[in-house]
């Protein structure tokens, strides 16, 4: 082969890989990540526990979403308070904190619901030689605490997304003020700029991730297949089957307060169901944070509400969570032949909601909530260490349910404050 030969050919093989990348550019990210998710089982499914050498392509996608949570949450929020008047912004501050209380209350009883009617656990004998001590709950008050920072740098290296929000809230209401006054004004614009700036450039680095999204997914799909497999699914398949049908029932109603609210259900999952796929896969409302964020933008919603609304529901509304608390209450009192009376039922609403706000940003955060609820009822914590086998495949679902709720609650807050302007 001569050097015109070869030079030949490395063009064109240029160019082939310049087709194929550019028309992985032109495809939809859902269909990517649907492509990624079926990939990565098939390949799980085949090499076994040989597919954990993916593993660093999927922590490279968890460390990229990671990245970009800090900077979001800052810039957004600073942004996004210069852009509305600060009355708005306490009026739809109170509309999302009364939505996730009032969601993760009935997602509970849901999950009690469905739970009651398929008795998970009946005639299963518990292992009392498992042992499972789970992380010690925070509680409302330290949660609460916490978002006031005693210390800026620390909020920030210590990831408390709380601490974060306030932060940005508390800098954007005082460039706000800057701008608002004459002698100020000048330099509030300055500050405004720059933050803005900082935004837009934010942006444009998750347009940048977002093209790697469907490589991590296919890695960490076919990790957890390869090394979970199938014998503790097939063991605990009840606990699971009857968990996600509490979240088919929650996605049902979360449709029906979709279409109250006349915002149109297609419109809203087309768009919501990259970041659903993105927080199953991952497991991480926070790391799935860039996606929903996009999501939001694309649906149209203001960003003053959602750079708010997002963050805050990415650390303490966990709506699928407190499903996974029903569920594996009545579980455990079905496994020691105690079923739960209407009182205890009371007690896991009630439990369960405190717990969900009061294990915020905590790692592990759905065990902590079940070793919670299982002390206040007095129900064996070596259930906990067997639900703890099977958190991987209960998690997936119940962080995709989390995002969700948080991106349905951004649109209906979204659509009451289109009204209140209206008026």
């Amino acid at each position: 082969m001569n050097l015109k030969d070869l030079m030949r050919k490395t063009i064109l093989g240029g160019i082939g890989l310049k087709k194929i990348w550019k028309g992985y550019l032109n495809t939809s990210l859902i269909l990517k990540i649907t492509i990624a998710l079926a990939l990565g089982v098939a390949v799980g499914f085949i090499f076994g526990e040989q597919a954990s050498v993916l593993t660093p392509l999927g922590d490279l996608l968890m460390n990229l979403l990671n990245f970009l949570i800090l900077p979001l949450i800052l810039f957004t929020l600073i942004v996004g308070v210069n852009q509305t008047k600060l009355n708005s912004l306490g009026r739809m501050g109170g509309k999302v904190f009364l939505y996730y209380a009032a969601t993760s209350a009935v997602a509970i009883m849901v999950g009690l619901t469905v739970a009651s009617l398929f008795s998970p656990g009946t005639g299963m004998t518990l292992d009392t030689s498992e042992t499972f001590e789970a992380p010690e709950n925070p509680g409302v008050v330290s949660v609460l605490l916490s978002i006031v920072p005693s210390n800026i740098v620390t909020a920030f290296s210590e990831f408390n997304l709380l601490g974060i929000i306030f932060t940005a809230i508390i800098f954007g209401i005082a460039i706000s003020y800057l701008r608002s006054k004459e002698e100020t004004h000048e330099i509030g614009e300055q500050v405004y700029g720059v933050a803005n700036g900082l935004n837009e450039a934010t942006l444009f680095i998750v347009k940048g991730v977002l093209q790697y999204v469907p490589i991590g997914v296919f890695a960490i799909v076919a990790n957890t297949v390869g090394t979970q497999g199938s014998g503790i699914l097939l063991e605990l398949w009840n606990v699971v089957m009857v968990l996600y049908v509490g979240i088919a029932v929650q996605l049902v109603l979360y449709t029906l307060v979709l279409i109250l609210f006349k915002i149109n259900p297609a419109v809203f999952f087309k768009q919501a169901r990259t970041p659903m796929l993105t927080a199953f896969v991952t497991q991480s409302s926070s790391g799935t944070l860039p996606v929903t964020l996009n999501a939001a933008k694309n649906l149209g919603l203001s960003k003053s509400l959602y750079g708010f609304s997002l963050p805050l529901g990415a650390t303490i509304n966990m709506d699928g969570a407190a499903i996974r608390i029903a569920v594996s209450a009545v579980f455990a009192a079905n496994v020691v032949g105690q079923p739960l009376s209407f009182s205890e039922m009371l007690m896991v609403v009630l439990v369960g909601t405190l717990a969900s706000i009061g294990t915020a940003g905590v790692p592990g955060a759905g065990i902590v909530m079940i070793a919670t609820v299982f002390a206040q009822l007095g129900l064996p914590m070596e259930a906990v260490a067997l639900l703890a086998a099977i958190d991987i495949l209960v998690g997936m679902g119940a962080t995709m349910l989390n995002v969700t709720g948080d991106l349905v609650g951004s649109n209906v807050i979204n659509k009451t404050e289109e009204k209140n302007k209206a008026a």
